[in-house]
């Protein structure tokens, strides 16, 4: 009408529309005659790999759980289906119909069902005809032990990534990522821990009673085999139940033992003493007089005065770690050039972490004596463990230093990594590090820490079977609020290594926070002896009152006979683990089997009378 719409024009634009018509059709007909390869293809799926103790027994199992929702849109009628779905959502129609009368469309109705809860719902929904109801299937954990040993095992989350513990940094063993050019990817290996499931039971149930018996708020437990570095049990309260780790407080999921850095107060005295024997700056017969405390005056006219707990008189250097003079350390330090001293300090693996296989360790604190805040005053109060920050771990490693004759062994809570046909693909060998002293001085320490558990300040963790060295200190812990040191909190922790004349165990336990009784003599010693006797009988350690013979290794074997338990102990020696088995459940008795074949040795010995709830110990070979 206006000119534009030419002959030319509209022969052109109907020529192209019948072109770009042609090429759709073709197009078409291509994709319904042709096959075509499939471009992509589902990742295969990897399977996490197992977290168990050293003898295999499970903490951690994989599993799968079901993440149940709808789009609120498909529901003809909330409140029919709240009141037909409520029960087996383990909830109230009315909660129910809240959760699904929302403005957003998807609704997740359970974030991790188990299996028996899916199948449980999905029938139930079948037979109300509500095929609208999502499934997903999520990887999961089951932590069969719950709470036990909880910070070291870690958790996983809904994603599939650990979140904490083992399961954190050891995420690319247990579950491998996926490469997609692989058919068949590599699967999650399983981890055997260095703990014993069993031994870190009965300890916790000792540090548990021991919280409730001294109100204290928290506690931890590290005990370590002194000639590997392998760590036997891991405990940190409170600890949090894995399988309900999202609403388990924040307390409870602290690795203390690996994260948390502290002063240790007097216990870091047998390595202040220890350093200066090696150093040649004291010898073990010098004589220091306490006469109350340290005090030295300075050139510019201040004086230094560190107090002490009792006017002791004159005292050895042996003498000064029964009593813990604090009078006699800080004139032992004084004897020790300042970067020496410190030095010999970083050479026990204070101020850096241990390597342990754990996530956020802690490097602790050690003063440079060129830092500014260095005074007149850090070498003799570090020498009593104050201005310096460590970790319990850096504690059990610097006396297995003491243990093997001077030189310290890294510590580590993996025994082996096994894959899933069995195959060993990393098996544990102990990593001594640089000799931290010699071993005469080594011997003598530990020497010193007889002397104190025999009639010292760590009196009350004597075995009298066993000898054991302890160390205990008492700190005053810092005010985050007004600073300084506060006048209530403080920090009781003991040190043990025995048996003295072969060291095969560290045993180290801090309480923090104790309400009433704070002296570590008095609260944590006593835990120490308790703790002890359980690992010695745990593992089968000889004991001074047990009779020790010599034999030919042929063990008589009797024939099949009944065994029973009348108002002592019988003699179980060459029963079979078939005949043990009618043992079991015998009411007030508690028997442990360690090992199979047949019984070579028990705990307690025959004939011991027969008490309410005896443990049983018997070893089998």
């Amino acid at each position: 009408m206006n000119g534009f719409f030419r002959e030319k024009r509209i022969f052109l634009f109907f020529g192209l529309c019948l072109l770009l018509l042609s090429v759709t059709v073709i197009g078409y007909f291509k994709l319904a005659v042709v096959t075509v390869k499939s471009s992509a293809k589902n990742l295969a799926t990897v399977e996490r790999g197992t977290i168990t103790d050293r003898y295999g027994v499970p903490l951690a199992v994989q599993t799968t759980f079901y993440r149940i929702g709808l789009n609120t849109k498909d529901i003809d009628n909330k409140e029919q289906f709240a009141k037909a779905m409520a029960y087996v959502f383990d909830t109230t129609a009315d909660e129910l119909f809240k959760k699904i009368d929302k403005k957003r469309e998807y609704v997740i109705l359970k974030k991790k069902a188990t299996f028996n809860e899916y199948d449980d719902i999905k029938k139930v929904a079948a037979e109300n005809g509500y095929n609208f109801i999502t499934y997903e299937k999520i990887p999961g954990r089951i932590y069969p032990n719950y709470a036990l040993a909880s910070q070291l095992i870690g958790y996983m989350g809904d994603e599939g990534y650990g979140l904490a513990g083992i399961e954190f940094s050891q995420q690319s063993i247990l579950s491998p990522p996926v490469d997609p050019s692989k058919d068949n990817p590599e699967q999650g290996k399983n981890i055997y821990l260095t703990i014993d499931s069993n031994l870190q039971y009965k300890l916790e149930q000792i540090a548990y009673q021991t919280m409730e018996e001294t109100g204290a708020e928290s506690m931890m437990l590290i005990a370590a085999d002194s000639r590997t570095g392998e760590i036997l049990s891991y405990i940190s309260l409170p600890s949090a139940n894995l399988n309900e780790y999202g609403s388990e407080s924040s307390e409870s999921k602290i690795n203390r033992p690996s994260n948390n850095a502290y002063e240790p107060g007097s216990v870091f005295k047998i390595f202040t003493v220890g350093i200066a024997v090696d150093e040649h700056s004291i010898s073990p017969n010098d004589s220091y007089l306490c006469d109350g405390g340290y005090e030295k005056r300075l050139p510019n006219g201040e004086t230094i005065r560190i107090k002490c707990l009792d006017h002791h008189g004159w005292l050895t250097p042996r003498e000064a770690l029964k009593y813990s003079c604090n009078d006699v350390l800080g004139q032992i330090a004084e004897k020790i050039p300042d970067r020496e001293f410190i030095k010999r300090i970083k050479l026990l693996g204070f101020g850096e972490k241990t390597g342990i296989e754990l996530s956020g360790e802690t490097t602790g604190f050690v003063k440079e004596p060129d830092a500014k805040t260095w005074s007149a005053r850090s070498k003799p109060t570090i020498a009593i463990g104050q201005e310096i920050s460590v970790s319990a771990l850096q504690m059990v490693q610097a006396a297995t230093a003491i243990a093997n004759e001077g030189v310290p062994v890294r510590l580590t809570v993996i025994n082996k990594i096994v894959d899933r046909d069995g195959k060993i693909i990393y098996s544990h060998t102990p990593e001594y590090k640089t000799q931290a002293m010699n071993k005469n001085s080594a011997q003598y320490i530990l020497s010193c820490m007889a002397t104190t558990a025999s009639t010292g300040t760590g009196s009350k963790a004597n075995l009298g079977d066993v000898e054991i060295g302890v160390k205990t200190g008492t700190a005053q812990m810092a005010d985050k609020v007004n600073g300084g040191y506060s006048d209530t909190d403080f920090l009781s922790n003991c040190i043990a290594i025995f048996p003295i004349d072969d060291p095969q165990i560290i045993l180290y336990i801090v309480v923090e926070k104790a309400k009433g009784e704070t002296y570590a003599g008095r609260i944590v010693a006593p835990v120490i002896g308790k703790a002890a006797d359980v690992i010695i009988d745990h593992l089968g350690m000889r004991r001074g009152g047990a009779s020790s013979v010599e034999h030919n290794g042929i063990i008589q074997l009797p024939g099949n006979t009944s065994v029973k338990i009348g108002d002592s102990l019988p003699d179980f020696t060459g029963c079979s683990k078939k005949e043990l088995m009618g043992l079991i459940d015998i009411p007030g008795i508690k028997l442990n089997i360690n090992g199979s074949g047949w019984v070579t040795s028990q705990t307690p010995a025959p004939g011991t009378p027969i008490t309410k709830d005896m443990v049983i110990e018997l070893y089998l070979e």
